[in-house]
């Protein structure tokens, strides 16, 4: 999915990171979908953890926003509970003997919430946008050499090379999602975007709530909620208080050392699933001492992990030294490092670095990189590193990380389903999110070559490989993969949390 802004348990996670879904050469997928009315449900209020940082969802990098933009906006095919591509927009498609072909052919009588029709011509320009303006899934696109619509009903998408995971780059989350020329040309895209999902945006006010209302002109089975309001609440104590009083009937922003009490208590549903998303720490290789791999590795044996992981997210998380987790087939069991200060102090001392200050920027909009970040300094300190934490709103946080204006900070990456989404944008010299300035040719090579590699063991080889490297060379210190809890009133039918994050209310019934 996305920056933070997870894409169930065991066996479904191990199948759904390296799915591709969809058809071989010369097969087709068809399913149509349903235009039942649904039925008014009431107006379902969701507190979320944070503001979006805006709604268009080729600029956006929040997870705060994607959770709007889940029930806003369509893809071409989109990752079902198992994380396995099936239609969506795009009702079959085929792929030429050669893989370099792929024709989508579109379900019939689409429109947007404001009533135009969605044609191939919408699915045309939202890719050409991504990669013409270079935004943030550009990089899904890096095989793509055109995207072409010979008739309303058609898109036919021509490769540079074969590419496993085409259906997950352009389905896996609302960032490659189907937006409308003219929303966008007007600007109002920002606030009020026009998609053809089960909602529509009808109010945004900053600050306080994202109103969304049922979309009549839907394709599919009508939602029964007659509206979502997404109120931020940054406070997880208040946030539960809301849910209790029935001020909100769902959130995803439990106290985390409440979650054992709550899920046993019976009071609220809580649902707690293992996730695809990573916690990490980035140091900026383009100001000294960082671009030192001694001074890098030197943080990583100073700090300990688990400590951190029980500070920020108490139990509800696996430390893990790499990106991908443990439920995953493309899990790489790899950890070369231990909380060891003495090691720390040798390296440190090998590049000549003593009496460090590090600036590490965190959010408040995320209170566990504020809560992680109280014992990174305390361990940091242990081996004569002083940090000064620097706590932002995330929208300045955003702004600071593009500019490169710090030394570390501590985050983490969402929704991710196939491999490429763990490494490539972040590790790739030329990715999109390399804010750390991380470059190294051999493991450029490497990810550029998983991405076209059909050999599904070949593949697995050259992720594992990267991974080792990367972790080798601490672009990112890894921490953890936490878990998704979510929370919601017992009033709530037809819900379920999802690995992915993805938060869909499509389906949601209330109670009155």
């Amino acid at each position: 999915m996305s920056r933070i802004g997870s894409r169930l348990i065991g066996a479904a996670l191990a199948l759904a990171l390296g799915a591709a879904g969809g058809c071989s050469s010369g097969e087709g997928v068809d399913v149509d979908g349903g235009a039942a009315q649904g039925g008014a449900g009431g107006v379902l209020t969701a507190a979320i953890g944070g503001e979006p940082d805006q709604l268009d969802p080729h600029r956006t990098s929040a997870y705060y926003s994607f959770e709007v933009l889940e029930n806003v906006y369509d893809t071409l095919v989109e990752p079902d509970e198992n994380l396995r591509m099936q239609p969506s927009l795009a009702t079959k498609w085929t792929t030429s003997a050669d893989q370099l072909t792929w024709t989508f052919t579109l379900r019939e009588g689409v429109r947007f919430s404001d009533g135009s029709p969605l044609t191939a011509e919408d699915v045309k320009y939202s890719y050409d946008r991504i990669v013409g303006e270079k935004l943030n899934a550009a990089y899904k696109f890096a095989t793509v050499k055109s995207v072409a619509a010979p008739d309303p009903t058609t898109v036919v998408v021509t490769l540079s090379a074969p590419t496993p995971n085409l259906l997950a780059n352009l389905g896996g989350f609302k960032g490659v999602a189907i937006v409308e020329r003219s929303n966008v040309e007007s600007g109002a895209i920002k606030t009020k975007p026009v998609g053809s999902g089960p909602f529509a945006v009808a109010s945004y006010t900053s600050g306080d709530s994202i109103k969304l209302v049922r979309n009549d002109n839907y394709w599919n089975t009508k939602p029964k909620l007659s509206g979502v309001t997404f109120t931020f609440v940054k406070d997880p104590t208040v946030a539960l208080q809301n849910l209790r009083g029935g001020e909100a009937q769902w959130t995803d922003n439990l106290p985390p050392q409440q979650v054992p009490a709550l899920a046993d208590g019976g009071e609220i549903t809580v649902q707690r699933k293992p996730s695809a998303d990573y916690w990490y720490l980035a140091l900026n290789q383009a100001r000294k001492p960082y671009g030192d791999v001694n001074v890098r590795r030197a943080v990583a044996f100073a700090l300990d992990p688990a400590a951190i992981t029980k500070a920020a997210k108490f139990g509800l998380a696996t430390v893990n030294q790499t990106a991908i987790p443990k439920g995953s087939s493309w899990y790489y069991e790899y950890a070369p490092y231990r909380h060891d200060p003495e090691q720390a102090k040798r390296l440190l001392g090998a590049a000549g670095v003593s009496g460090l200050t590090m600036d590490l920027m965190v959010t408040s909009e995320y209170p566990e990189t504020v809560s992680a970040a109280q014992v990174i300094a305390a361990q940091l300190k242990q081996v004569g590193i002083t940090v000064k934490i620097r706590t932002l709103d995330f929208a300045q946080w955003l702004d600071e990380q593009g500019k490169g204006t710090f030394d570390a900070f501590m985050l983490g990456w969402l929704g991710n389903i196939d491999p490429d989404e763990f490494y490539y944008a972040q590790h790739h010299s030329g990715g999109t999110f390399n804010f750390q300035k991380y470059r190294n040719p051999a493991v450029d090579k490497l990810l550029d070559d998983a991405r076209t590699q059909t050999d599904q063991g070949a593949r697995k080889q050259a992720y594992d490989q990267a991974a080792k490297q990367i972790v080798d060379d601490a672009s990112y210190i890894y921490l953890y993969n936490p878990d998704v809890v979510q929370g919601w009133s017992k009033k709530v039918t037809g819900y379920q949390a999802r690995t992915d994050r993805a938060i869909r209310f499509r389906d949601v019934a209330l109670a009155k």
